[in-house]
């Protein structure tokens, strides 16, 4: 029910999907000339390393040494078949899980907030600002930054930094500093794209300080790739060839990513991305180019947009409440080879409790979203009698989110 891998097989090198992508992306824009950004342009906010590897043609980047070191201390992740939710359910269908939870943040996110802490220190840089959502980003960031003795400042979503006093003690404990956002507006809940706006002038305004970005950037999902290359290996160790489905959340589309990238070319291979009723980016945005953040400072992104305004309702699952989405997701959305759907919280929080109730782990909001999707696709072999091999990312625990449970519990959730 359980396969796991030695250190030793953490992937060596990263899967670069942006070659393979028809049709190929379109450049990002800067703010001012709107015309395609080049290195000069993101040298003051990024390390020349991860600017390469945003642009690079190469099908396959090498991880260093030094971040294979540090991923090795939880990675490769238990793949888990979920067979007490399959018994419950009474599907045919076989339901599997790559268990990201177990990182020392509790997330995938430190997948890339190692080698980005690692890729700036290396070129003398010694702070780093950022943004968080829920606090799982900014908690990562703020662990390697420790490791690799930087200073962190991360700017939370106010929602999130009143509901999740836990997320922003483990942000603490690790060294980091962290403020609610937007620091201009306390009346506001912010989003993910207001707390970006301060990470960016913060940034840019301090020498010795880079930014760094938990999603939506192609390097991003480049160094998340490690789960769905595990997975890949792991599915094989359970006996199955390819999954007929994959499914993961979606905010920016760094988890998502992560897992479904390495299937891209596999053809028969359904990809699903979840997200909010609430912040219906992929299923109810238009395509064009929009801000990264609110306020305008970033490079303008081919993306799926509700509009960088946009400040969605204060839901739990703080790290899906952005306006965009990742190019790399947006182009695989618009060109037909991905999937997305949309679901209420409620309607996310009862799958979440029914998957608690049956495999004991309490996942995060955030991962209820590919849950309620998983239960869905199940419920759907089970009335057609067919086998189906659904694999999805558990991409982050609940046990920080335990006033999200007993906001359901009590029918208090909205949105």
């Amino acid at each position: 029910m359980r396969w796991t891998m030695p250190p030793d097989k953490v992937p060596e090198a990263w899967f670069n999907v942006v070659p393979s992508l028809v049709p190929p992306l379109d450049p990002p824009l800067h703010p001012g000339t709107r015309l395609p950004v080049g290195p000069d342009d993101l040298a003051p906010l990024f390390p020349m390393e991860l600017i390469g590897q945003e642009v690079s043609s190469e099908p396959w980047i090498d991880v260093p040494g030094e971040v294979l070191d540090v991923l090795r201390l939880w990675r490769p992740t238990p793949l888990v078949r979920a067979t007490r939710l399959e018994q419950a359910l009474g599907t045919p269908a076989r339901i599997y899980y790559k268990d990201e939870s177990v990182s020392p943040a509790g997330s995938h996110k430190p997948n890339t907030a190692v080698p980005q802490a690692f890729y700036n220190k290396a070129e003398g840089i010694d702070r780093l600002a950022t943004e968080t959502g829920a606090g799982q980003w900014g908690s990562a960031l703020a662990f390697a930054a420790a490791l690799f003795a930087m200073e962190c400042k991360v700017y939370m979503v106010r929602a999130s930094y009143d509901q999740k006093p836990y997320r922003r003690m483990m942000i603490e404990t690790w060294g980091g500093q962290v403020v609610p956002s937007p620091v201009a507006d306390p009346s506001q809940p912010g989003s993910l794209g207001s707390a970006i706006s301060d990470a960016v002038a913060d940034a840019a305004s301090r020498q010795g300080t880079h930014y760094a970005l938990g999603s939506v950037l192609n390097h991003v999902l480049l160094h998340q790739t490690v789960i769905g290359l595990e997975a890949k290996e792991q599915l094989a160790l359970a006996g199955e060839d390819l999954p007929d489905v994959v499914i993961g959340c979606c905010g920016g589309g760094s988890n998502l990513g992560g897992l479904t990238l390495p299937f891209v070319a596999d053809a028969g291979v359904r990809l699903v991305a979840v997200e909010p009723s609430s912040c219906p980016t992929l299923t109810a945005g238009r395509f064009d180019y929009d801000f990264g953040d609110t306020v305008g400072l970033t490079p303008l992104l081919p993306m799926y947009t509700l509009g960088h305004e946009f400040v969605p309702p204060s839901i739990h699952a703080g790290g899906l409440r952005y306006h965009g989405d990742a190019p790399i997701i947006s182009n695989l959305v618009k060109s037909g080879r991905m999937e997305a759907v949309a679901y209420p919280q409620a309607k996310v929080f009862e799958a979440a409790v029914h998957f608690a109730r049956t495999q004991g782990t309490i996942p995060a909001p955030e991962t209820s979203h590919a849950i309620r999707a998983v239960v869905d696709e199940a419920l759907a072999a089970k009335e057609e009698g067919a086998e189906r091999v659904i694999l999805f990312g558990y991409s982050g625990h609940g046990l920080l989110d335990l006033s999200a449970y007993d906001d359901y519990r009590n029918d208090r959730l909205d949105g």
